[in-house]
C-alpha cells in the first residue's frame, strides 16, 4: 500500500500478489465501495476490468499475477466514520467490518490474511506522525515539506485489522520487557494537551502484557505497540495489529475529568483490545458469523483482568447488570439471534451484546464446566493448534473439549439457539428422611426464525442453607442436560432455603417461589457475594412487582435488608452500593407481560422514598464520610465514593428539605469527577436554581474536553423531571451537540431513548424524536443511526397505545428514501 495522503483527496496505490487457489477459472473480484478505479494494472501492463456494482471484476488467465489498482478517496467528506476518515485534523482509520473497501480494491474478508507493507507520504508540519501496523522500518523527508514512513506486519492478517493514523499528535512512550526478555517500545499517542491523562491508559496497558502472559501464557510478539485517540469514533476501539484505535473517551483520564466507573473502564477496553492480539488478530475469524470467536472469547478475557484488578464481586454484579440490561431484552425481542448468527444485511448491525455479552457468558460456563487447570489446557490447545488462521467457533470449542477432556455436544446449542432459558425450581422436604428433593425444569421459547428448542447444557451452581444456623449443607455444580433434572440433598434436617444460580454460572431466569424472609436470609447470610446481591435485588423486584399490580407498597422486609447490609462490616463498600441500589425501571419492565411506565416510575419511587426517609441517619453517615470525598484510587475509596453517591441519592429520595444546598455544596467542592458528577446527577432531578447554575458552570468549566461535555448531556437526558422531554429537544439545537459525533448523539438521544418514562410518553414524541433522529443522521452516519433503532423494536411489549406510535414510527423510517442497509435491517426486523 502507498498512501499521499492528504484529506481533501488521498490517492492510494495498492499492490497484490495474488496466487489462484485451486483449479478452476473464476476470476478475481475485488470488494469495493465508493471507490473509482483511476488505473488498473497486471504484471505491470494496462489490464482490462469491468465493474459489478462496486466490486472491481479481472479475468486473470494465469495461475500467479501481480495486480496493482490506484484509486483517490476524500477523507473530510467520509461522514460515516468507515474507512479513512478525518477527525479533529487527523486522519485516521476504521475497518472492521468492511471499511477496507473504503480504502482501496480488494478481496474484504476476514478469511483472506496478507502481510503488509504500508508507505505513507504527508505534509510534514500538518501531519508529523505517520503510524501503521507493525514496525516501522524507514522514515525520510521528501520534496516540497513532505515525509513519509515505511512500515511492515511481519504477522498476516485480514484486511479488518489494517489501520493508518496521521497527524499532530505526542506519545506517552514507556515499555515492556516481555518473559522471553523482548523489549516491546509502547506508546499512547494524543494530542499535546491530553498527554498527561494517558497515565492511567498506559499503567492499564502494562499490567495488561503481565496478565496475558502469567493466566495465557500469551506473549506479545512485536517490537512496538501503539494506541492512538480520536475523538471521532463508531465503537468503543479497535484491535488493528500493533496499532490499536480508541475513542478518546475510553483513554483520557484524570481525576478532574474521569469518574471511577471511567478509570475501570478505561482499564478494561484496553486490556480488551490488547488481549486481541492472541485471541482476534493471530488467531482470527473465518468469516463475520464467526464474530463471537473473538469477541465473546475477548471479553471473557477482559471481565477475569479487571475481576482480578478489583473487586471480583462488584465486576461479576456489573457484568451481569449489563447482560440482563442489554443482552436479555435482545433475546427476548424482533433482533433475537443466536451467539453465532445464521444469516445477516449488515454485518455491523450484530455487533451485539449477545455476540459479546453473551458470547462471554458461553465461553465462562465452558470455563466452570471445565475447571480453571483444564480450561488453560484447552486453550493453549487452541492457539497452538490455529496460530495464523482465520477458524470458526466449532475449532476454538473442539480445542477446549480435546485439552480439557470433557464432552461438549450438547453445549453446542448455545451458538446456535437464541433465547434466554429459564429454569424453574421446586423442593420438596422429606422431614424424615431428612432430605431436600430439587426438581429443576428447563424452558426455552421460541425466537424469530426458531420456533421450536432442544434443551440446553446449563452448568447450574446451587447450595442450602440450614433457616435456623444460617449454616450451608449442601453445594454443588449440576449441569442440566435433560428437560427436568431431579437432585436429592441429604442431611437437611429442616427445610433449606436455597441459592441458585450461584456466581451467575449460567445465563439464564430463574424461577423460584422464595419468601420475603427467605430472600433477606440470603441478603444477610449467603457466602456467594453474587448469590446475595442478588437476594437483595429479588427482594426489591418482588416487592415493586406486588406495588405495581395493585398491592400496597410493603417497603419493611426491603427496609430491613437494606439495613442490615449497610450495618455489616463483613462488606465492602463498593458491594453494599451496589446492592442497595433498586432494580432499574427498564428491568422491572422486562418481568412485565405489559410495560407500564408510569406505574414502575411510581412504584420506584415511592420505595426509594421510603428507604431515603426510614434510613435518612445512615444515608447521611454515608455521605459525610471523608474517604467518600477523597481522590485516592484505591478500592476502598473508590468503594466509598461509589456509597457517597449512592447516599446522596437516596437523600434526594427521601426529599430532605436541603438536598439543593447539600448537592450543590458537593458539586461545588468536588476534587474529582466521581464526586461532581453523583451531585450534577442528583441536581439535574431537582426544580432548584442551584441546578442552573450547576449545569452553566460544568459547560463552561468542560467546554474543550468533549468526553466530559458528553456527560452533561447524557445527565439531562436522563433526568426524572417531567420537562426533560422539552430539555432535550432544546440541546439538539445547542452549540455543543453535532449529529456527526457519534459519542454525542449516544450521550443525547440514547442517553434519552433510555429513560424509560420519558421515551415512552403516552403522546408518542418521544418516539418521533428518535426516528427523526435515526432519519436525518442515516445519511450521516449509518453505523450510528442503526445501534439508536432497537428502542423502537420493543412495541411488543407496551400497549396498544403505545405499540402503534412506535409502529407508525418504524414504518416511517422504511419508507424514507435511500434507507442504508443499516438501517432499513434493524427498523424492517424491529418491525416484524
Amino acid at each position: 500500500l502507498d498512501f499521499a495522503l492528504d484529506a481533501k483527496v488521498t490517492s492510494v496505490r495498492a499492490r497484490l500478489n495474488v496466487q489462484r487457489n485451486g483449479a478452476y477459472d473464476r476470476p478475481l473480484r475485488l470488494d469495493g465501495d465508493g471507490l473509482s478505479a483511476l488505473e488498473v494494472l497486471v504484471d505491470g501492463a494496462p489490464a482490462n476490468y469491468e465493474m459489478d456494482g462496486p466490486t472491481l471484476v479481472l479475468h486473470l488467465t494465469g495461475d500467479a499475477h501481480e495486480v496493482e489498482t490506484r484509486v483517490e478517496i476524500s477523507p473530510e467528506t467520509n461522514t460515516q466514520l468507515m474507512g479513512l476518515y478525518v477527525s479533529s485534523g487527523l486522519l485516521c482509520t476504521q475497518c472492521e467490518s468492511e471499511g477496507f473497501r473504503r480504502i482501496t480494491f480488494f478481496p474484504d474478508r476476514p478469511d483472506v490474511l496478507s502481510r503488509y507493507s504500508v508507505r505513507m507520504a504527508a505534509d510534514a508540519v500538518r501531519y508529523p506522525v505517520l503510524l501503521s501496523n507493525g514496525d516501522c522500518i524507514e522514515t525520510g523527508a521528501l520534496a516540497d515539506g513532505r515525509h513519509f514512513a515505511q512500515w511492515r506486519d511481519p504477522f498476516p492478517k485480514p484486511s479488518y485489522l489494517f489501520a493508518a493514523v496521521a497527524g499532530d499528535l505526542q506519545a506517552n512512550k514507556d515499555s515492556f520487557t516481555t518473559m522471553s526478555g523482548r523489549k516491546v517500545d509502547l506508546g499512547i499517542w494524543v494530542k499535546a494537551a491530553d498527554v498527561p491523562r494517558t497515565a492511567h491508559a498506559m499503567a492499564a496497558l502494562k499490567a495488561a502484557f503481565a496478565w496475558d502472559e502469567r493466566v495465557y501464557g500469551r506473549e506479545y510478539d512485536l517490537d512496538v505497540f501503539n494506541i492512538v485517540a480520536v475523538d471521532d469514533f463508531n465503537y468503543g476501539a479497535m484491535e488493528n495489529k500493533g496499532l490499536n484505535v480508541f475513542n478518546a473517551a475510553y483513554v483520557l483520564a484524570d481525576p478532574d475529568t474521569a469518574t471511577d466507573a471511567d478509570y475501570d473502564l478505561i482499564a478494561g477496553i484496553v486490556a480488551h483490545e490488547y488481549f486481541h492480539n492472541w485471541s482476534g488478530d493471530r488467531v482470527t475469524c473465518r468469516d463475520w458469523f464467526q464474530l463471537s470467536l473473538k469477541e465473546g472469547f475477548t471479553v471473557y478475557r477482559d471481565q477475569s483482568f479487571s475481576a482480578d484488578q478489583g473487586s471480583a464481586a462488584v465486576q461479576r454484579i456489573n457484568d451481569v447488570r449489563s447482560l440482563r440490561s442489554y443482552q436479555f431484552p435482545e433475546d427476548a425481542g424482533p433482533l433475537a439471534h443466536p451467539v453465532r448468527p445464521e444469516c445477516y444485511v449488515e454485518i455491523g448491525n450484530f455487533y451485539t451484546a449477545t455476540v459479546y455479552n453473551k458470547g462471554a457468558e458461553v465461553i465462562r460456563m465452558m470455563a466452570t464446566i471445565a475447571g480453571a487447570e483444564a480450561f488453560r489446557k484447552g486453550t493453549d490447545l487452541y492457539f497452538a493448534r490455529h496460530d495464523g488462521q482465520a477458524v470458526t467457533c466449532e475449532d476454538f470449542v473442539q480445542s477446549i473439549e480435546t485439552g480439557a477432556g470433557i464432552d461438549l455436544a450438547q453445549f453446542r446449542l448455545w451458538y446456535s439457539q437464541a433465547g434466554t432459558p429459564r429454569v424453574a425450581v421446586a423442593l420438596a422436604h422429606d422431614a424424615v428422611a431428612q432430605t431436600a428433593t430439587l426438581t429443576l425444569t428447563q424452558s426455552l421459547g421460541p425466537t424469530p426464525g426458531q420456533p421450536t428448542k432442544a434443551p440446553m447444557d446449563i452448568p447450574f451452581a446451587l447450595a442450602a442453607f440450614d433457616p435456623e444456623t444460617g449454616k450451608c449443607t449442601a453445594a454443588q455444580l449440576a449441569r442440566l442436560q435433560a428437560p427436568v433434572t431431579t437432585l436429592t440433598m441429604p442431611n437437611q434436617i429442616r427445610a433449606p432455603i436455597l441459592s441458585l444460580n450461584r456466581g451467575f454460572s449460567a445465563p439464564v431466569i430463574v424461577e423460584a417461589q422464595r419468601s420475603a424472609a427467605d430472600l433477606a436470609f440470603l441478603a444477610a447470610h449467603d457466602d456467594d457475594p453474587f448469590a446475595r446481591y442478588e437476594a437483595l435485588q429479588q427482594l426489591m423486584l418482588d416487592t415493586l412487582l406486588a406495588a405495581i399490580k395493585g398491592a400496597p407498597l410493603d417497603p419493611a422486609p426491603v427496609i430491613a435488608a437494606v439495613a442490615d447490609t449497610l450495618a455489616n462490616p463483613v462488606l465492602d463498600a463498593a458491594f453494599k452500593a451496589e446492592a442497595i441500589l433498586l432494580p432499574t425501571e427498564a428491568y422491572i419492565g422486562d418481568q412485565m407481560d405489559c410495560v407500564d411506565p408510569d406505574a414502575i416510575f411510581a412504584a420506584r419511587e415511592a420505595l426509594r422514598h421510603q428507604l431515603g426517609t426510614a434510613l435518612l441517619p445512615q444515608w447521611r453517615a454515608a455521605q459525610a464520610d471523608p474517604l467518600g470525598m477523597s481522590d485516592d484510587l484505591s478500592p476502598q475509596a473508590k468503594g466509598a465514593r461509589r456509597l457517597h453517591g449512592v447516599a446522596l441519592g437516596y437523600i434526594q429520595a427521601a426529599g430532605a428539605p436541603n438536598t439543593a444546598t447539600l448537592a450543590h455544596a458537593q458539586f461545588t467542592q468536588a476534587t474529582n469527577m466521581t464526586n461532581r458528577m453523583n451531585a450534577l446527577f442528583v441536581l439535574v432531578n431537582l426544580h432548584a436554581p442551584q441546578r442552573e447554575e450547576a449545569l452553566a458552570a460544568f459547560f463552561t468549566h468542560y467546554q474543550d474536553k468533549a468526553p466530559v461535555i458528553d456527560k452533561w448531556f447524557s445527565a439531562q437526558a436522563g433526568s426524572l423531571r417531567d420537562d426533560t422531554f422539552d430539555t432535550v429537544v432544546a440541546l439538539r439545537q445547542h452549540e455543543g451537540f453535532a449529529l456527526t459525533s457519534p459519542n454525542r448523539v449516544r450521550a443525547l438521544i440514547g442517553g434519552f431513548a433510555g429513560n424509560q418514562r420519558m421515551f415512552h410518553r403516552l403522546d408518542g414524541a418521544g418516539y418521533a424524536l428518535l426516528a427523526d433522529t435515526i432519519i436525518t443522521l442515516d445519511p450521516i452516519n449509518p453505523t450510528t443511526a442503526a445501534k439508536l433503532t432497537p428502542p423502537l423494536g420493543k412495541w411488543r411489549r407496551f400497549d396498544t397505545t403505545r405499540q402503534a406510535l412506535m409502529q407508525a414510527q418504524l414504518e416511517r423510517i422504511l419508507a424514507t428514501p435511500h434507507l442504508s442497509k443499516d438501517v432499513f435491517e434493524q427498523a424492517s426486523k424491529c418491525l416484524g
